[in-house]
């Protein structure tokens, strides 16, 4: 916990994700505002025709929400990475891991939920999930696809998540409070600079040997390549999908109030660092990078290993991967090959 909680909880409950951006989020939630001039579509180029992604893209798409469709058109190829890492976990979920109980997942600030929706739909109880969203409208489009059986929604934030929600809650009860899989979604930028509390607060609820895992934002210490990655974003992706006006009014309204909680890469290693002795990179795009933590060098690797490489196209990558984050020395396996079926 941190040091200095109600401090925290403070710095939390005036964050711009509840305060300021609270509206923006609301309304691209319920779909009033922020919707693409097209949907996103999975390129199953990039998805290299493997069998698994492709399974996971379909049955993920069943389950989109308003505020999806936003997202995916909004960071260049985050729809195939969340198939590639979905798929991944999925294996990782399935791997007998637990054999007397079921595997637990949090996705944390992952708007309607669908990600971690798709992963306990895949399988028949072996893999619990939560999800979480301060907005009402992300926890309607949860629930406009029935009730799952093994997913829940936690309508908060994620700092008013407690122990006895989670062990009264009949779909997670099992999990005793504690998740094998952790996975922050760009939810800390909108929040704070405070990384390490952040890690700290969320990592109570994280098995011993589990696995933590951010997709987050960077700040650069170049401040002028920061700009560069920001234009390709911008106009080499998000212009499919948006006005350049929309583009404008986004910066404007959003993006640059965010910048503001945004560390960077040497900031987030350190942070990590202070909780974790094992961690890695293993996806970029531009400014944003995937990263797992863990005190597990072996479950870490095996996340890793069921991997295939990153589905988007090389100019937008500019990392080694995986590679162990800066001060680590984890050691690397490499990304698995493609499953495709025989013609």
């Amino acid at each position: 916990m941190p040091q200095n909680l109600s401090k925290f909880i403070e710095e939390c409950e005036s964050a711009p994700r509840l305060n300021e951006m609270f509206a923006f989020f609301s309304a691209t939630a319920a779909g009033r505002s922020g919707t693409p001039k097209k949907s996103p579509v999975v390129d199953p180029r990039l998805l290299q025709y493997d069998a698994q992604l492709l399974k996971f893209a379909e049955k993920h798409q069943t389950l989109w929400g308003h505020f999806d469709a936003h997202y995916f058109s909004s960071i260049p190829y985050r729809l195939e990475e969340e198939i590639r890492l979905g798929d991944a976990l999925l294996e990782y979920g399935k791997s007998g891991r637990r054999p007397h109980s079921p595997v637990g997942y949090y996705v944390l600030g992952a708007a309607e939920g669908t990600f971690a929706r798709t992963l306990s739909s895949m399988v028949d109880g072996s893999i619990l999930t939560l999800s979480c969203s301060p907005n009402k409208e992300n926890e309607e489009c949860f629930f406009r696809h029935g009730r799952p059986r093994f997913s829940s929604f936690f309508c908060a934030p994620f700092h008013r998540l407690t122990s006895s929600f989670l062990t009264s809650d009949t779909i997670l009860r099992p999990l005793d409070g504690k998740f094998d899989v952790i996975l922050e979604d760009t939810t800390f930028q909108m929040y704070s600079p405070n990384r390490s509390a952040q890690i700290e607060f969320v990592k109570r609820y994280l098995k011993d040997d589990g696995l933590f895992l951010f997709v987050d934002k960077l700040q650069h210490n170049d401040a002028a390549e920061y700009v560069r990655r920001e234009m390709q974003k911008d106009y080499g992706y998000k212009a499919r999908y948006f006005s350049e006006k929309s583009i404008e009014r986004k910066n404007k309204k959003i993006l640059e109030r965010m910048v503001l909680n945004e560390v960077t890469l040497e900031s987030m290693a350190k942070a990590v660092g202070d909780h974790f002795h094992h961690a890695c990179m293993t996806w970029n795009s531009g400014n944003f990078y995937t990263i797992i933590a863990s005190d597990n060098a072996n479950n870490l690797q095996e996340l890793v290993e069921r991997m295939c490489e990153p589905c988007i196209p090389h100019e937008y990558i500019y990392e080694e991967l995986p590679t162990a984050l800066p001060g680590f020395s984890t050691e690397m396996p490499s990304f698995r090959q493609p499953l495709r079926e025989e013609a």
